[in-house]
């Protein structure tokens, strides 16, 4: 497929969506239906076992494009403007397979949504993170910011905009690790060739895994992660492995 506000690559079995809207890559309903269809695309190929989600320029994504608000006077207009708003983070959250954030500048709004809804997190040090939407007299993203954040802070991110930097998230232990500028992409790429490596069944499995624990009681958690974890041990792959282990060489996955 042709994208107009991103760019789709392949390196191997990792996919790289580059958002490419300038000058801030804000996101209007372009922008957010085209990031659905790449993530879309991403969970339906069998040839594609990580992405990487980065951005072109020196911001991430500002958020949403205020030139693109919802129409008050069009009955329905705002409510599929939250639709569209809603399944944009669902589609990187729900995605098949596992994707690594590669923050490469400022992450506001609905651009620090995008990444909370990645599975692992890089930044470039002059990345910046922020909810500014109370400066605009809005209030949005307390969901995205408190499965990042403690409680203070998420408080006082939301109610008043501040912007925390890179290094502060380290602190936190938010994020991974930040890097250079010229060293991002190739230290996101680095995790995501890895994970690529894995048996493509179980790193689907883990991923689905990774999503449904976070709101289950732990019993039911590791009942379910149980049941996986028998489904698995039948499949090729996991014969695979098995011997790949044993006979001290590289495994050879097929996906069965």
């Amino acid at each position: 497929m042709t994208y107009e506000t991103l760019r789709f690559d392949l390196d191997g079995h990792v996919a790289v969506v580059t958002l490419d809207r300038p000058p801030v890559n804000a996101l209007n309903r372009k922008a957010r239906a085209e990031i659905i269809s790449a993530f879309d695309e991403i969970s339906a190929r069998d040839d594609i076992r990580c992405a990487v989600l980065t951005a072109n320029g020196k911001v991430f994504c500002s958020g949403a494009d205020l030139k693109d608000r919802p129409d008050q006077d069009v009955p329905g207009d705002f409510l599929e403007h939250n639709r569209i708003t809603r399944e944009t983070g669902n589609a990187i959250r729900e995605c098949a397979k596992p994707v690594v954030a590669a923050v490469n500048g400022a992450a506001l709004g609905a651009g620090l949504g995008l990444m909370a809804a990645c599975d692992i997190y890089y930044a470039s040090e002059n990345a910046t993170f922020g909810m500014p939407e109370i400066n605009v007299g809005l209030a949005g993203g307390a969901s995205m910011l408190n499965t990042l954040f403690g409680r203070s802070t998420m408080r006082r991110m939301f109610m008043t905009g501040v912007r925390l930097t890179a290094a502060e998230l380290l602190d936190r232990s938010i994020i991974e690790a930040v890097t250079t500028q010229e060293d991002l992409l190739p230290t996101a790429m680095g995790v995501a060739q890895d994970i690529a490596s894995k048996s493509p069944l179980a790193i689907r499995y883990a991923k689905q895994a990774l999503t449904l624990v976070e709101h289950m009681p732990q019993r039911d958690a590791y009942r379910m992660e149980q049941n996986y974890t028998m489904a698995l041990s039948k499949t090729e792959d996991a014969k695979e492995a098995r011997m790949a282990f044993l006979e001290k060489r590289e495994p050879k996955f097929t996906g069965r």
